[in-house]
């Protein structure tokens, strides 16, 4: 069966992307998979935005495809174009303060300091999104090959409180090391 789009019928599922609820009534995307574990298929629910930053590919082809009317359309064809223009962009799972010292920078290979912004990155493998490491924010153009990352990062970032949201945001505003 196709990828498809359609509205939740319950508030049980959650995004595979974001991992918060995708509520009742909402419009959903699902990626329909072989399944791994037994015969048949297992579908992959995300909210439109989050398959737009996470699975582009997919998104696209179903969004061509879509004859109903979907809300937003040309900013998920945009956001989805972009993950696929520059391939890092799809890694980034949010952002949060780094608790120790211990983990390095997939970009520079250097320690990222307690309590400095580190950027969480994920893989999609076998129809699991799995940790892959950290960046730190200061390292972002060059990682991902561009400096529009911002939005992909608080979108993911729902964890963080308003206080940590803002010095994120300030964060950003500051610039990427050069």
């Amino acid at each position: 069966m196709p990828h498809l789009f359609e509205s939740a019928p319950s508030g049980r599922s959650k995004c595979r992307g974001c991992s918060r609820t995708i509520e009742r009534g909402t419009l959903r995307f699902g990626e329909r998979l072989p399944n791994p574990f037994a015969d048949g298929e297992m579908t992959l629910w995300f909210h439109p935005v989050c398959a737009a930053y996470k699975r582009p590919e997919p998104l696209l082809e179903t969004l061509s495809d879509a004859s109903n009317t979907i809300e937003n359309r040309e900013d998920l064809e945009r956001i989805a174009r972009s993950s696929i223009a520059h391939k890092r962009l799809p890694r980034i799972d949010g952002a949060e303060p780094s608790p120790s010292s211990q983990a390095k920078c997939r970009h520079c290979r250097n320690p990222i300091e307690r309590d400095s912004w580190r950027v969480r990155l994920v893989y999609f493998e076998e129809g699991m999104f799995s940790g892959g490491g950290f960046i730190h924010l200061e390292c972002r153009n060059d990682y991902f090959e561009t400096d529009d990352v911002a939005d992909r990062v608080l979108h993911f970032s729902s964890e963080l409180d308003i206080a940590q949201l803002e010095r994120l945001k300030s964060a950003f505003a500051s610039g990427p090391k050069t």
